[in-house]
């Protein structure tokens, strides 16, 4: 059975993880929603359901399910792009920060040149980690077939140079930091997101 967006957003409301109130994002900007992805994830059942659709819907943007890893940026997207990984039936694996901030592989996961990919996260805002992602895996010689994320918040506009999917695609009112007006009200600022501030 297809989640159609509405009830994706349902399930968000009722595990708590739609949010309001004013958040610094991954990206650095500011906004007076977030959607906290773990809290949704953190259920086996509605894990292995995202995982599922999301990978019906990476496989239709991209023309293929002939995908031989799942790849995605820590933290916000392991859980997520395991349970693709488990749909596709293929490997996950992951990067992380080094110490200069560079998204790179640790831990002993390796790829192959000519092996196809897919990029996984939770939520897009930018698409900034998606794309350090893409680059990271061109540059070792993987194609990379295409991405995916629960939920897109840039209303579609994030460019990630791979065709993208995403289970729910929000148009979420965002800042700079400078011109905030949350931040203009006194508002205190919450960071809930992966990345440290």
């Amino acid at each position: 059975m297809a989640l159609s967006p509405e009830s994706l957003l349902d399930v968000f409301r009722q595990t708590g993880a739609y949010l309001k109130g004013h958040f610094r994002l991954t990206s650095g900007l500011h906004s007076p929603e977030y959607l906290q992805c773990a809290l949704v994830l953190q259920h086996p059942n509605h894990a292995e359901t995202c995982g599922r659709e999301l990978a019906a819907a990476i496989a239709l943007a991209a023309g293929t399910s002939a995908v031989d890893v799942v790849v995605s940026p820590a933290m916000g997207g392991l859980i997520i792009g395991h349970e693709v990984a488990r749909a596709f039936g293929v490997r996950h694996i992951f990067t992380e920060r080094d110490t200069d901030r560079k998204m790179t592989l640790r831990r002993g996961f390796t790829l192959k040149p000519g092996e196809r990919a897919v990029v996984v996260e939770d939520v897009i805002t930018t698409g900034g980690s998606t794309l350090e992602v893409v680059e990271l895996l061109k540059a070792a010689g993987v194609e990379v077939l295409g991405a995916g994320s629960v939920i897109d918040r840039s209303g579609g506009r994030a460019n990630v140079s791979v065709p993208r999917a995403a289970l729910a695609t929000l148009q979420v009112t965002t800042y700079d930091p400078a011109e905030c007006p949350l931040c203009q009200q006194g508002l205190p600022v919450v960071k809930p997101g992966s990345r440290p501030s």
